[in-house]
Formats: structure tokens, sequence, C-alpha cells
């Protein structure tokens, strides 16, 4: 960039957009702060496995100059893929060839470690959950932090998910329940501990459906596997069932009654997890999401467009990363980086998403979609 003194870029949000973001600027010689609610980057679990594809997510990848570390790290096995119908039959089973690349697995801690371990010392500040953005949208802009901390910036990232802070300067739009819940399971040491789940699930992702109810189940590094159980309920189906968040052996209970016809073996998918379940209901942002341009203020990934977890959510949010990263690089202001940015972003969010539309329902699918896309959760 030609502009001085040099933009005072905050990103707001340390997950894989936001990072991709930081790592591309800096490579390109420009500074960025990523300010994360979290306390530091051990602070909670990360999630599960994703899969990052060539078209997009390897794409800010090699930007990023860590593709080829991204292929160390990687499970290419992970793109096995077993669909089998309610009674455990396999209808569809997809192995991957021993040199395939087009969309290996990584645990999505992992990808962030890799992205933060590139970063310049410092970068990340930890702790910082956002309250406001204030200041005119010709800047500069001023972030008040929970803490009573205030920092201004020229341009603001809204790289922060499904519920941004950021996204309230721009949209005044909110995520939508779509109807559609999952609830995860985790298993650990599944070689010795659940040697019958782990040859359920193969070295990738196993799933069935009946229209109604689906099961996910999804190899994670450490030899654990993680279950995702889909359903069409209301969002508050458990508090609704007079139950707990908490209470593991009665959501368990009111599940098998729900799957009582399905085959003993994938119900095991739901009785003989370690710990408890997680309720995760499905939101998604309106078709289409935009807004009027903003000179300071942006937005990538979910922060942008929330969509139902088919594979798509962290791939478009590094690629939005690396194009935003790379039009900043590119212009002679911020103002016109972003035009530029959004641009190619906001019209291609809004084809994916409407190409998504409905697809929650997909996951439930007695038909054959590709359900190892949706370990992108």
């Amino acid at each position: 960039m030609n502009t001085t003194p040099a933009p005072r870029i905050a990103i707001i949000g340390a997950g894989p957009g936001g990072l991709t973001c930081a790592r591309i600027l800096q490579r390109h010689g420009i500074a960025a702060a990523v300010y994360d609610r979290d306390a530091g980057p051990a602070a909670r679990d990360q999630g599960g496995s994703l899969d990052l594809h060539a078209d997009n997510g390897q794409i800010a990848l090699r930007e990023a100059g860590l593709l080829e570390e991204f292929f160390r790290l990687a499970r290419p096995e992970g793109q096995e893929m077993r669909q089998m119908d309610p009674d455990g039959t396999i209808l569809f089973h997809h192995v991957p060839e021993q040199d395939e690349r087009f969309k290996p697995e990584i645990d999505r801690g992992r990808l962030r470690d890799l992205l933060l371990d590139s970063l310049q010392p410092g970068t990340v500040r930890w702790g910082h959950t956002l309250r406001t953005v204030g200041g005119l949208a010709d800047g500069p802009r001023r972030l008040h932090f929970a803490d009573g901390t205030t920092v201004e910036a020229d341009l603001v990232v809204g790289a922060d998910g499904a519920w941004s802070e950021v996204r309230r300067a721009v949209s005044p739009a909110t995520p939508r329940y779509s109807g559609i819940s999952f609830l995860e399971a985790w298993f650990h040491d599944v070689t010795t501990r659940h040697p019958d789940i782990a040859e359920l699930v193969g070295q990738g992702s196993a799933a069935a459906a009946d229209g109604d109810r689906g099961l996910f189940a999804q190899r994670n590094d450490g030899d654990h596997i993680r279950v995702y159980i889909i359903q069409r309920v209301p969002a508050d189906w458990i508090t609704a069932g007079g139950l707990a968040p908490q209470a593991t052996d009665g959501i368990r209970a009111l599940l098998l009654e729900r799957y009582r016809g399905w085959s003993p073996r994938l119900r095991r998918l739901i009785t003989d997890n370690d710990g408890p379940y997680v309720d995760r209901p499905i939101f998604a942002l309106p078709v289409p999401h935009v807004w009027e341009h903003d000179p300071t203020v942006t937005l990538l990934g979910d922060a942008a467009h929330l969509m139902p977890p088919l594979g798509v959510g962290v791939n478009l949010a590094m690629l939005d990363a690396c194009e935003l990263a790379l039009a900043i690089a590119r212009h002679d202001t911020v103002g016109e980086a972003v035009r530029a940015y959004e641009k190619t972003m906001l019209p291609r969010s809004t084809e994916t998403a409407r190409l998504l539309d409905g697809a929650a329902d997909g996951l439930l699918s007695t038909e054959l979609p590709d359900f190892a896309t949706a370990g992108d959760h």
C-alpha cells in the first residue's frame, strides 16, 4: 500500500478467517492486530474436523505460505465417507486415492495452531470482548471492549462469527434458527474403548438419515470420534421436554425413543458416548445478506454469511480473508480495498447461500448428499 501513515487494522476474532487475514497482511508487510474474547488459545475446545477444499480454503493457505505445512498435518484418509440407511446397510462408500488432496481433513484446533504460530508475536490480543464499534463511517473507528479499554482503528474487520458484534455497525441482520439441531457427542480412545464404532466410522466419516433424523460421525485426531445427532426440532427441544442441557441420561432416553427403529449398531452412536452432549442448534443469516458500503468496517466468514454446516463455512471464511488481505495490499486506501473485496465477496456468498437454501433439511434426506462436508461445524 502507498498510504502514509500505515492504516491501523483491527481484526475481531481469532478463528481461521481472522488469523488467515492477519497472516496474509503480514506477508505483505502490513500490520494488523487481532482481538479475541477467549482468555488464550487453549481457553476452549475448538470443535471438530474440517475439510479444506482445493478451490477455496487451500487457495488461502497458499497465499499464507502454509499450504505444504497444512498437507503435512492434514489427514487425506479423512476423505473416506460412508452413507448408510437406518438399518446400517452401506449405500455408498468413498475411499480416497492415495494422492487425493481435494479436501483433506484437519482438526479445527490444529488448523488454528498452524495459523497462530505463523503470526508475529503479540499479533493476537487475548481476553478482549468487543462491546461496540463507535466513531464515524469515514473513521477513525473506536472499539470499546468489556474490560474498559478502547482502541482506534482505520479499518475494523468483523471475523467474529455467527453472533458478530462488528456486524451491528453495518447491518441489522441477525441469525435465524434453521429448524435443524445438532447434538454433539464425543468418543475417546476409540481403537481400544469403542472398537465397533471405530470400525463403523472408518478413517473419515459415516452418516445415516431417515428423513426426520440423522446421525453423522466423524473421526478426529488423537483417536477421537465426534458424532452429531441431527433432528428437525424446535430450538428449545431439550428444555421443552422438561430436561436440563446437562441431563445426559434423560436426553439419551429421549433420543433412544426417537431412534427406536434404527439398527442397534447405529444407536450405539447415541448410547456409548463419553461425557455429556453439547446442544448446537443451527442458525443462518437471511439470504441475501448485504449492507451499504462502509469504508472503515467490513465482515468476513460467518459474520458476513452464516450458513448451515455443509463444508463451506471455514473454506469461505478463509477465502474471504485472503481476498480482503490482498485487496488491502493492492489498493491505496482501505476504503478502496473494502469496496473491491465486497464487490466479489457479497455476490459469491449470496450465490452460495442460495444454493444451500434448505440444505439443512438435506442433512436428514434419505438421498445421497455429500455428508462428508457436514463436518464443517
